[in-house]
Formats: structure tokens, C-alpha cells, sequence
């Protein structure tokens, strides 16, 4: 089964994709992160997202093997470091990650976090990036709802193709505010960490969930983000076994039960929150 969603420009991605947050760090695993990656793409999870701080590069290098002769299969995504975000070092960054991803461009390349260089200067340096055949298109990472709107008045910035989050269920904050902004441009959201961290997945309310829908409490998280329109969710994998138990979250259908204890268990907002950030 296979969902989509869709991006400014048409161009439609399937709403599960593969994060690859700390894979290809230890070599004991790499033939086990690989054999997930390429069952992913086999499974219909074509969007990958990595950035070049992942490791060092050391993830690109990995996705690049992954890949090689798969390209056009796959929709990838990777990030800039805030302090390679200038004019004068983001095209030198970019050059690096194609050349370790082994490709000639990226579908989507993000800002990972705002930092010191000024985000007009950030913006006038994607544009270059997409002239030069090198990116299709850009977004950013991390940004919350005032820093948005200052970038959406930047010359360019409405070209602003998506805003990766931590987004799961006992992180909703944005669905006040920051979400329903993005959902209204067709900026589609991608969701990192939306298993969370930490004790997420023991909650009571999960587990029961999952008991009615045989189903794993990982499962549930991952389809209940899914929930909304415009999100990708971007778990990791780390083996052939996660990865399918990923995809068959998508076939999870919750009932109108479901969905009330979900939302008991985890309100959504009633007002601005912070923004939560990894």
C-alpha cells in the first residue's frame, strides 16, 4: 500500500520515507542499515533523508551505495549545516554531499537549523543551487512558526518546498499553528523521531490500541502522525524485519474510538507552544 503526498509543484512522495539518523556510524551494522534501505525502496519508501552531518558524511556514503543504479527510484532529501549556509559555503557543501550520495542532484536539500547566516542570504544561495541544475528544489529544518513568516517575506523565500519537525504523539505543538500554515501552501511537514524517544511507545493507551489491531505500539505511532495531511513521516530502519514492520503501519485504519482515546491520551494544543527540537 502506498500513500502519497504532494508538494507545491505537484510532484507527489509517499507520505512514509526512511530517516537515516545515525546509520552508517558503526561498520558492524552497515550490511544490516543497507539490506534496510534497499527493502525500503523495494516497499515503496522512496524518500530517503540524510544530511551531511549525519556521521560526518558517513550516512550519505552509505545511501550513495544503497542507491547506485536505483536513482531515479528515489526522492532524496538532504541537509546543510547552518554554519555551510552562506553563498560562499553552501555550494561547496552540496558539491560534497552529491558526491557522496553519488548523484548529479538532490530532489529536496534543507536547511538544518537556522543559525547565524541570515536566512536572506541562506534563501539567495538555494536559488543558485536550483539555476545550477544542482537541487530541484529547497526547504529548511527546525523552523518554527515566527521564523517562517519571516522567512516567507524574504525575496524567494515562497519558494520554500518544506519544513522537517520533530513531530509524534506526544509532541503536538505544532498542529496549532505551525501545521495548519503549512498545510494551507501545500508545504508538506516531514516528521522526524516520530516514534519519540524515550517511553512513548510503553503508554498504556498505545499498547491497547495496538493489542485491538494486532498491531505493534510502533505501528500505532507511526499511523497515528499519519493521521494528518501533508505529513511524511521519516522513522529509521536498522533492519530488513523494522523497515516492512514500518510499511505495514500504513495499512492500519483507526475507528472513531481510536481516535478519541489517542487524543485523550495526547491532547492536541489549545494554544502556541514551543517549538520542540532534537
Amino acid at each position: 500500500m502506498t500513500r502519497i503526498t504532494s508538494f507545491a509543484d505537484g510532484t507527489s512522495v509517499p507520505v512514509l520515507g526512511q530517516g537515516t539518523w545515525e546509520i552508517g556510524d558503526d561498520p558492524a551494522t552497515r550490511d544490516s542499515e543497507m539490506a534496510a534501505l534497499s527493502r525500503g525502496i523495494d516497499l515503496g519508501l522512496t524518500l530517503i533523508d540524510t544530511a551531511e552531518l549525519y556521521g560526518n558524511g558517513k550516512s550519505e556514503r552509505l545511501v550513495g551505495e544503497v542507491i547506485a543504479g536505483r536513482r531515479d527510484e528515489v526522492f532524496l532529501v538532504s541537509k546543510v549545516k547552518p554554519e555551510n549556509a552562506s553563498e560562499m559555503k553552501m555550494m561547496l557543501s552540496c558539491e560534497k554531499s552529491l558526491e557522496r550520495l553519488g548523484t548529479d542532484r538532490l530532489d529536496l536539500y534543507l536547511l538544518h537549523w537556522e543559525g547565524r547566516v541570515p536566512l536572506e542570504e541562506t534563501v539567495a544561495a538555494f536559488e543558485e543551487l536550483v539555476d545550477e541544475g544542482m537541487i530541484t528544489r529547497w526547504g529548511v529544518s527546525n523552523l518554527d512558526m515566527k521564523a517562517m513568516r519571516r522567512l516567507d517575506a524574504i525575496e524567494g523565500g515562497e519558494h520554500c518546498a518544506a519544513n522537517q519537525l520533530l513531530y509524534h504523539l506526544g509532541s503536538r505543538g505544532i498542529e496549532f499553528d505551525l501545521l495548519p500554515w503549512m498545510q494551507s501552501r501545500d508545504m508538506p511537514m516531514m516528521a522526524y523521531s516520530p516514534l519519540g524517544r524515550g517511553g512513548l511507545l510503553e503508554h498504556p493507551v498505545i499498547n491497547a490500541i495496538a493489542d485491538r489491531h494486532d498491531a505493534s505500539p510502533a505501528q500505532i505511532a507511526l499511523a497515528a502522525i499519519l493521521r494528518q495531511d501533508g505529513i511524511i513521516a521519516i522513522p529509521k530502519a536498522s533492519s530488513v524485519a523494522h523497515v516492512e514492520a514500518n510499511a505495514e503501519a500504513l495499512e492500519i485504519q483507526f475507528d472513531a474510538e481510536d481516535h478519541a482515546e489517542l487524543d485523550r491520551a495526547f491532547p492536541p494544543p489549545t494554544s502556541e507552544q514551543p517549538l520542540d527540537i532534537i
